[in-house]
């Protein structure tokens, strides 16, 4: 099987595939400072939780926005699978798609990687919603190209940055409001109108936007963890696909095998 791994800026997820079936995924907070060991001791006992092994992995591919990150995840798969980790975007493991961008160089691995995944599950103009950290909205054309986007801060960030700035804000959960109301009875529930609701109208402006700019007919793919608490008040997206980076790991790793 193949192990993949999607290292972000909040956690890195670990994912068991056979062949483009995701049998079973994992998730540990990121830090860079995690040794090779610590992830192998961690692993270990989820694989056997899971009924695997480590003699079951045959290869290791992995995507990193975390650049302290990769040194110890190379090293994991060096020492403890036996194998030497695949990098996207890094030889043998090209892109092979366009990055048609000003600087290509610049380009997040896992918004590559959600390029390549979006193309093949939803073929024609798309543009893919990653609920991360940061928010991002970007346009793959109908040959599969990566043409840009928008970067904008998460859901998360943006309740902590207000929290941390506004001494009397409590913190609150991210979560859909109890009413489809838009005026807030306490403090609590305003704030949550306020992240929910205006988080939703920025995708949906977004959206509209960037679709009146491609001209075409254009398809809307949701990722990351908080989308389907979103899709539940707007009809804006067309798919959700939890797992996109991992799948996208997967189809490049097909690729190399069959090239």
């Amino acid at each position: 099987m193949l192990l993949a791994i999607d290292a972000g800026n909040t956690n890195v997820v670990f994912a068991l595939l056979d062949g483009r079936r995701i049998v079973t995924r994992w998730r540990i907070a990121t830090d860079p400072r995690r040794t090779a060991d610590e992830y192998a001791v961690w692993l270990h006992q989820l694989l056997t939780m899971e009924g695997h092994s480590r003699a079951d992995v045959e290869a290791v591919i992995l995507c990193t926005v975390v650049p302290r990150a990769l040194h110890n995840l190379e090293v994991l798969a060096q020492k403890y699978f036996g194998t030497t980790a695949l990098v996207a975007g890094r030889a043998p493991v090209d892109w092979g798609i366009a990055l048609d961008v000003d600087e290509p160089r610049t380009v997040g691995g896992d918004r590559a990687v959600n390029t390549i995944a979006a193309h093949a599950l939803h073929p024609g103009d798309a543009i893919v919603i990653d609920f991360g950290t940061a928010t991002t909205l970007d346009v793959v054309d109908y040959a599969g190209a990566y043409k840009g986007g928008i970067i904008a801060p998460g859901i998360n960030l943006s309740l902590d940055a207000l929290v941390a700035a506004a001494a009397r804000l409590p913190r609150i959960a991210i979560a859909a409001p109890a009413t489809d109301s838009l005026i807030g009875r306490n403090t609590e529930d305003q704030m949550l109108i306020g992240i929910y609701w205006g988080y939703i109208a920025m995708i949906e402006g977004l959206v509209a936007r960037m679709r009146t700019e491609i001209g075409r007919p254009v398809k809307v793919i949701a990722t990351g963890g908080l989308a389907t608490l979103f899709d539940t008040h707007t009809s804006v997206f067309d798919a959700i696909e939890p797992d996109l980076t991992i799948q996208g790991l997967g189809l490049m790793y097909e690729r190399l095998r069959r090239d």
